[in-house]
């Protein structure tokens, strides 16, 4: 489980708040206005942004002592962080090892990622040669390899198309299937908090918003997610 002990963010002028849980193994997905602070909660749970007060746990165990690299925690960006220099197998290796030099074993590892992921054919193009849909495909790869048990998407399908990015949530839904582990996943669509069908954490007004279902908080929204939807 991942629990946020009412913890506090700050910089500057801004100010959020989160005091819940996310069940372990559920889907969420996390909307608000631009600039509530929807990466910012993900971010303090990767560990690149500290509470000024508050704590935040995994299984029970405080993140605060662990660095990024050391938490339970894959995450994925708005731009996928490929390297423009390095094959799809490249990238999909460094979240294995940070040196790309991989053993046997791990080579298989890397290699059954890209085929769960689509892009078996794919291992030596480069990014640039690579649709928008792969590109985040290869991102998912690298994901799976780091098999973490807690995956922060932060808008990784944003600039794809409506039917692309709801193929890539049907993706991530199937992946999890396999890996079991627990979804955040920051949005700007409510199309796409419907597809992922778990639960929404609504971010406005300074405050993170305990989960709820979201099919049920998008046709019956409460007045800050009804602001936002317009």
């Amino acid at each position: 489980m991942l629990t946020f002990e009412q913890v506090v963010l700050e910089q500057g002028d801004f100010r959020l708040t989160a005091d819940f849980s996310v069940t372990r193994g559920s889907r969420t997905a996390v909307m608000g206005p631009s600039g509530a602070g929807k990466s910012t909660l993900l971010a303090a749970i990767g560990g690149f942004f500290a509470p000024a007060q508050g704590r935040i746990l995994w299984q029970g165990t405080d993140l605060e002592a662990l660095s990024p690299g050391k938490r339970p925690v894959a995450m994925i960006f708005q731009d996928n962080n490929l390297f423009p220099h390095l094959t799809a197998f490249e990238n999909a290796a460094l979240g294995l090892r940070p040196s790309g030099r991989l053993n046997t074993k791990e080579t298989a590892r890397v290699q059954d990622a890209l085929a769960q992921v689509g892009l078996a054919g794919f291992a030596t193009r480069k990014p640039a040669t690579l649709s928008g849909g792969q590109q985040s495909r290869a991102a998912l790869a690298r994901m799976l390899v780091q098999d973490r048990p807690l995956v922060l998407l932060d808008e990784p399908f944003a600039a794809l198309g409506p039917a692309l990015r709801a193929e890539m949530i049907a993706l991530v839904k199937s992946l999890l299937v396999s890996t079991r582990a627990t979804l955040l996943m920051v949005t700007h669509d409510p199309a796409d908090a419907r597809a992922l069908g778990g639960d929404l954490v609504v971010v406005a007004d300074g405050v993170a918003h305990p989960p709820s279902l979201a099919g049920a908080l998008l046709d019956a929204p409460p007045a800050a997610l009804r602001e936002y939807l317009g």
